[in-house]
């Protein structure tokens, strides 16, 4: 049997919501994605889904992902630009063992010293909470200033070390991310 941890890939935020829409609906998702604009434009002046895809490991289901930019989104900056990635999760999952998966990841792109390695994993681990099948996160990128993350839409809290925002969403859209796919598909509607 796969140990739980194993199944995790980093998630941290919120995926795709299509939500309990009447059956009536001509075109539910279209529905959904109309809602889900709305939710993007708190945060973002423009918002677009760039692209989304769903993550699986060893067979196993595990979140959706969406991610969410301005309409002037480049890929090659991704960075530089406010961005929204949200993951719907698929499966339950501890808080803490997220948060740990996560550093997993940020390290195995470039590697952390162990002060930073243990400043972090505390800070995500504080930040995080447990999710449940169905449960979203998301995360709203700012560059330069950090992260805020919301659990179903509602605030948990907020990264302000810039730098670890940008590794933690780096674990999806850096180049070096193993999880190449889920990175192309991520960013697959960016413009040229």
């Amino acid at each position: 049997m796969i140990p739980r941890r194993a199944l995790l890939l980093v998630g941290m935020l919120a995926g795709a919501s299509l939500g309990h829409m009447p059956l009536a609906l001509a075109n539910p998702r279209q529905d959904a994605s109309t809602q889900q604009q709305q939710r993007m434009q708190g945060f973002l002046r423009a918002p677009r889904l760039v692209g989304q895809h769903r993550f699986t490991y060893w067979g196993f289901e595990v979140y959706d992902a969406s991610l969410w930019a301005d309409s002037e989104f480049s890929p090659e900056d991704w960075a530089r630009q406010a961005l929204i990635l949200e993951l719907r999760y698929l499966r339950d999952f501890k808080g803490a063992d997220i948060a740990q998966r996560s550093i997993d990841e940020m390290h195995g792109q470039r590697a952390l010293g162990p002060v930073q390695l243990k400043s972090w994993l505390d800070t995500l681990q504080q930040l995080i909470p447990n999710v449940r099948s169905g449960e979203r996160l998301t995360g709203v990128y700012r560059p330069g200033k950090g992260m805020q993350l919301l659990h179903q839409d509602r605030f948990v809290g907020e990264v302000m070390d810039a730098e670890l925002a940008q590794r933690f969403m780096g674990i999806w859209l850096a180049p070096e991310t193993s999880q190449r796919q889920l990175r192309q598909q991520l960013l697959a509607g960016a413009r040229p």
